[in-house]
């Protein structure tokens, strides 16, 4: 039997390569256009959160730490004033050492300031300077007053005494001044007359015959 001839065998390897190129390249085409379909899409990033401050905690309100008491008279001399301070309240006294009296309070501001009431429409204003001295006014009566009173020392100061004696009410205020001289309103039943003198150390006095004890006033 006659064998094929050189020819025929490279033209036989012709075809098998043109066929492998072809299935190559049909299936290189899938495979890239399966990937293609399958690729997922990239997911956008998010926006970094954004960093919120809180707001600063308000301040404090500042609170009054005036303390002490303060005594003087009028600018007219006609009568004695006395201021005492504590925890930012305030406790006054007005007294003519005759028939006007009141007895006033409030509450002091961190500044110094102060705007305290009594009975009868009474008033006082005044400012704290420097915790030396209190200048302002004062409404009762019917008369208006201003003054400016400095920061007490013994024996100066405010006292006050409430009792019973022979069966009236016993209600009495009494300012010593810097220079040891007292003014004072005693009431019994409601009827002012000048106070009696008190032991500025122990806060003593008689009234018709009885001792009773003024204590130091403070709010």
């Amino acid at each position: 039997m006659k064998r094929p001839g050189p020819l025929l065998t490279l033209l036989a390897g012709l075809l098998l390569g043109l066929f492998m190129l072809s299935l190559n390249a049909t299936t290189g085409t899938k495979t890239a256009s399966s990937s293609y379909q399958e690729e997922s899409p990239t997911p956008k990033s998010s926006p970094a959160p954004t960093k919120t401050t809180a707001p600063p905690s308000p301040s404090p309100s500042p609170t009054a730490t005036h303390t002490g008491v303060y005594t003087g008279r009028t600018d007219d001399d006609s009568s004695a004033v006395a201021v005492s301070l504590k925890g930012g309240k305030a406790i006054a006294y007005f007294c003519d050492g005759h028939n006007i009296e009141s007895w006033l309070q409030g509450d002091v501001k961190a500044d110094g300031t102060m705007r305290l009431t009594g009975k009868d429409g009474a008033k006082l204003t005044g400012t704290v300077k420097e915790d030396k001295r209190i200048s302002g006014s004062a409404d009762v009566g019917g008369g208006h007053y201003a003054f400016t009173i400095d920061r007490a020392k013994k024996p100066s100061g405010l006292f006050r005494a409430n009792s019973q004696v022979a069966g009236a009410r016993i209600e009495g205020g009494w300012i010593i001044l810097p220079n040891g001289k007292q003014v004072g309103i005693l009431t019994r039943d409601g009827k002012p007359s000048a106070a009696p003198a008190i032991d500025p150390d122990t806060g003593a006095v008689t009234v018709d015959g009885e001792q009773l004890t003024a204590r130091p006033v403070t709010p």
